[in-house]
């Protein structure tokens, strides 16, 4: 067999890449390193903002309350019934804040909600769920009016059905026989409404003869062209002005507006804390001016939303559901991060374990400062990484097959970089004759041989998680972070490999879907970011093959073809 690695005792000449190859490692991660930390320390300055002055005693209008904010709690579990403990001490620290909440549904024991409110004097916009489930809605409707009766002094509206036109789960006839038919039962002395998107209020207008108010959802964030937050407010003062001219005479009320705090960028609309405070502020502002009624989404982040709409789902809460803290404070200035420390922390200890390893892994005399130094920044900028994809994952895994599947992926990038820190610089093989020669030495492998079969098991997830972004973008989180370490790595040290025949289909693959994926939003830090992770694992796979490299089930084909 042709040998694939270097000799030591190979010429100068031949040496010199293996030099030029140690600076531009140093060169990329010195870089990265530089950026990445620029990134951390602006994101850990207060941003100032307008300050939200209510007038003494004054409070928010109105916000969602949904009580499945613990591990475990969610709508979809219909015999889980919130313990009445919970929803009063809940609503007790929204009672700080607000006069009033809003219900979109009275099961899993929220039917206990309009008492509890009653102790503690809030008002609240009620809602009976109406979706597919004919029986199910009449359930529902029937115990939504009889609670809105027994408390009229807390029930400030009640709301039959919740953007039903938009999921087309009821039709807008369907939906006009329910309100005549609560409108029957209900005390004539509260309103009634609807609430959906404010676009099918408008290709729906002859139903607001069914209803008291005109309930809109305006949320910036989710609009068909998401909108920057600079003019966000713009954008809903503008369209509220539409929808009160279309319904003149009708009372206006926006039903849902709000921002998330962290999660997926759409075009110009940045989920951040920063932000959320931003349009929470400013809004409520301009409301309070002007005299508008409307209902914040939400008071607690709901982290099983996530599984509807990806990380941004969980995150549209005044208060965080851990602890119920508030996520800004209403004045003074806002950072996006509290600080850089454990960032800080993972890079010195991620740089001081990869010279560690370097240094076990050779004889003094091979210890060429341009390596320790490359092995050094790379580990520093790999275990920054490491502590930045901790938090994302935290924020974004739902399940125990996120955090297992996604997490072998991220070990694997703990291990490239840990398996850099040991190698010497060779040639690398292709990735299948990497496993194979793992297989033949019973699972021990040197460095080189990690290096090149992580490389083939990292394109593949790539891939996989490429593709998936590409054919299912709404919802879901870029994972630059996730393969960040990698690209950094093979993005410079791939063209010094060969590559089977499986390693450059993946690789076309992801570089395929990363530029697919980017074309729709072309100036989205999220999607250039993604672009950029992309390429550098892609880009060397489809450049440079080594000769001799073929995948070793092609050349087993080939030889059974032969015989």
């Amino acid at each position: 067999m042709t040998e694939i690695f270097m000799s030591e005792a190979a010429p100068r000449s031949r040496r010199l890449p293996r030099r030029l190859f140690w600076a531009t490692l140093v060169l990329v991660h010195l870089a990265g390193a530089a950026a990445l930390f620029c990134w951390l320390d602006a994101a850990s300055r207060p941003v100032p903002m307008h300050d939200l002055q209510l007038a003494a005693g004054e409070k928010l209008r109105c916000v969602s309350y949904a009580p499945f904010h613990r591990p475990g709690q969610t709508p979809f579990d219909k015999d889980q019934v919130i313990p009445r403990e919970q929803i009063a001490a809940d609503l007790a620290a929204l009672a700080m804040i607000t006069d009033c909440v809003r219900l979109y549904a009275i099961d899993n024991g929220l039917d206990q909600t309009p008492a509890i409110a009653r102790a503690l004097g809030l008002k609240m916009l009620l809602g009976a769920w109406i979706g597919y489930e004919r029986e199910k809605n009449a359930v529902q409707l029937e115990r939504a009016i009889a609670l809105a009766n027994e408390y009229p002094d807390v029930v400030r509206m009640l709301i039959v059905g919740n953007e039903v036109l938009l999921r087309q789960e009821r039709t807008a006839g369907e939906l006009r026989a329910l309100l005549a038919q609560a409108r029957a039962k209900l005390n004539p002395a509260i309103p009634l409404t609807y609430a959906d998107v404010w676009e099918f209020w408008l290709k729906n207008a002859a139903l607001a003869s069914a209803v008291d108010v005109v309930t809109v959802h305006i949320l910036p964030f989710w609009e068909d062209e998401p909108v920057d937050i600079a003019v966000a407010l713009a954008h809903v003062a503008q369209t509220r002005a539409k929808v009160a001219a279309i319904f003149a005479g009708k009372p206006i009320l926006i039903g849902e507006t709000g921002w998330p705090s962290a999660g997926l960028q759409r075009e110009a609309s940045k989920p951040s804390r920063v932000n959320q405070a931003r349009y929470v502020r400013e809004f409520v502002h301009r409301a309070h001016a002007e005299g508008w009624d409307y209902n914040l989404i939400e008071a607690i982040d709901q982290p099983w939303k996530r599984g509807l709409e990806g990380t941004v789902g969980g995150y549209w809460g005044m208060l965080d559901a851990a602890n119920l803290q508030a996520k800004f404070p209403l004045a003074g200035a806002v950072a996006e991060r509290d600080g850089i420390t454990t960032p800080l922390v993972a890079a010195g200890g991620g740089a001081l374990l990869a010279l560690l390893l370097a240094l076990a892994g050779h004889a003094p005399a091979r210890h060429s400062p341009l390596r320790l130094l490359a092995v050094t920044l790379v580990g520093a900028t790999s275990g920054a990484i490491a502590a930045l994809h901790a938090e994302h994952a935290w924020l974004a895994y739902t399940s125990f097959t996120d955090w297992g599947a996604l997490g072998v992926v991220a070990l694997s990038a703990v291990l490239v970089a840990a398996a850099l820190a040991r190698w010497d610089g060779a040639t690398l093989v292709c990735a299948d004759v990497a496993w194979q020669r793992m297989r033949e030495k019973k699972w021990r492998a040197d460095a080189g041989e990690l290096l090149a079969a992580l490389r083939g098991f990292i394109l593949f997830a790539a891939a996989v998680a490429a593709l998936l972004l590409l054919i299912t973008s709404r919802y879901r989180d870029f994972p630059t972070l996730l393969y960040l370490t990698p690209a950094a790595i093979y993005g410079v040290i791939g063209w010094r490999g060969g590559f089977c025949r499986a390693e450059r289909i993946c690789a076309a693959i992801v570089v395929i879907c990363v530029i697919g994926r980017w074309l729709p939003e072309p100036v989205n830090p999220q999607a250039i970011g993604w672009l950029l992770t992309g390429l550098a694992l892609g880009l060397p796979a489809l450049a440079r093959r080594q000769p001799g490299a073929r995948s070793t089930l092609g050349a087993q084909f080939g030889a059974q073809q032969r015989e």
